[in-house]
């Protein structure tokens, strides 16, 4: 396993993502195990691009419980359908919330997250986790981010949840 990741300070954000992505899949190629390689993930993300709070949620029965995160405390437990977590395991796909307090239903851990955005994580078409990634500024995350995380996740489902779901 590498000591360090390479960021470049400074520079666009993708370019940052596209020196993330090879560098985190030489992560989990080197390492099994899935929570340690999800806790480096989510110091990786708040590391690069200074988010407020970076971290996964795993399935467990009808809620997403609390897994490796960077960031202050957070929710435990968030029951499906419920919160921005909760809506992307519902309906499968990538919610990008430009301001926290325009969502019906935000659930708000942290009084200072104002904008949002989660990614399913995928095994076949069942949703597994997700990766949450809050901003303590409104309009902070963009299609980019999308792109880039959801190219991140597909990472992770094809390097690591296979083998540790299988």
């Amino acid at each position: 396993m590498s000591d360090s990741i390479i960021i470049s300070k400074g520079a666009e954000k993708a370019i940052v993502y596209e020196e993330l992505l090879p560098q985190i899949q030489n992560l989990l190629l080197n390492e099994p195990d899935l929570i340690a390689n999800l806790a480096n993930i989510s110091a990786v993300l708040k590391e690069a691009f200074g988010f407020f709070w970076v971290g996964f949620y795993l399935v467990q029965g009808e809620e997403l419980l609390l897994g490796p995160f960077q960031g202050s405390l957070a929710c435990t437990r968030i029951r499906k359908g419920k919160g921005v977590c909760g809506k992307s395991w519902d309906e499968r796909k990538t919610i990008l919330v430009p301001d926290v307090e325009l969502f019906a239903g935000h659930i708000a851990c942290n009084s200072l997250s104002r904008s949002e955005i989660v990614v399913p994580v995928l095994k076949n078409r069942d949703v597994i986790g997700v990766l949450d990634v809050d901003s303590d500024k409104t309009n902070d995350f963009d299609q980019v981010d999308v792109l880039y995380l959801e190219k991140l996740v597909a990472l992770i489902c094809k390097n690591l949840i296979l083998k540790h779901y299988d």
